[in-house]
């Protein structure tokens, strides 16, 4: 106990050094992936926005989907607002997780120094993409205070669902860039899981149109869904219709975020002898 009391200070100065090391490389990471474009970072939003535009025309001209929100008159932006809603988290999280698959074998010259924090490697890629997901949300925030005239005050609650986003993320993250070390093929694998993913997951359709005997199972066990859902409750409607869900997304998403981090410190030792 001793020992541990005499050395907490020069940990807590390591700490200290690796989270201003991680916002260097977060910030480098984000001038870095436009560097040389005119409209620089504003790309992830136009991203956003060209799907958003995509899945509007698709679900609500071609197929005729129509939602019933009391709080949005029932139209095409509305549908547009609502999808939006949806898309932020969705988009972060597959942005940032297919990023961080492959953190580690993008970096070997930082693997085989020694003296490098190998831990921070998957968080830099989820962290940027998070940052640049705020742009998008800032938008909607403001075309929903324009399409409503209120902007409801459960937008505070937003910092608690981006905690369990973050857990989740990181801990897939850590998992996948840890095996990808050694099975290249983790990348191509997560790219199908992700599509099968999306259409599992009430995006461009509601929850509603669940079966019935399906819906509780979705969206008690699909942390992408609750997700989705918690976004529009609390930008759309100004309530919070899921509060066990969201418990059980927390849960769901410590546990994710342990267990990642676990295989990816077992497995980082062996880091530099592969690559």
């Amino acid at each position: 106990m001793i020992r541990k009391l005499q050395t907490s200070p020069q940990n807590r100065k390591n700490y200290l050094s690796w989270i201003d090391l991680l916002k260097a490389l977060v910030q480098r990471d984000l001038e870095a992936r436009y560097k040389g474009s005119i409209i620089g970072n504003l790309w992830p939003l136009l991203n956003q926005l060209s799907q958003l535009l995509i899945y509007t025309y698709v679900f609500s001209v071609v197929l005729q989907v129509k939602l019933s929100l009391k709080e949005l008159p029932a139209n095409d932006i509305s549908y547009g607002l609502w999808l939006f809603a949806g898309l932020i988290p969705w988009i972060t999280f597959i942005s940032g997780l297919t990023l961080a698959a492959t953190s580690v074998i993008r970096q070997p010259n930082l693997v085989k120094k020694v003296v490098f924090p190998l831990t921070l490697l998957p968080l830099v890629p989820i962290l940027s993409t998070f940052l640049e997901s705020t742009f998008g949300l800032i938008i909607l925030i403001v075309f929903v205070g324009f399409s409503t005239q209120t902007i409801h005050t459960t937008l505070l609650l937003l910092p608690l669902i981006w905690l369990p986003q973050l857990l989740f993320t990181i801990g897939l993250g850590y998992l996948t860039a840890g095996l990808t070390v050694f099975l290249r093929d983790i990348p191509q694998t997560l790219g199908v899981i992700l599509n099968l993913w999306f259409y599992a997951t009430p995006i461009v359709y509601p929850a509603s149109a669940i079966p019935e005997q399906l819906s509780k199972v979705v969206l008690w066990l699909n942390p992408l869904a609750v997700l989705a859902e918690i976004y529009r409750d609390l930008i759309l409607l100004g309530e919070v219709r899921h509060w066990g869900e969201w418990g059980v997304t927390s849960m769901i998403a410590v546990v994710v975020f342990l267990g990642g981090y676990w295989v990816y410190r077992r497995l980082q030792p062996a880091f530099a002898d592969v690559l």
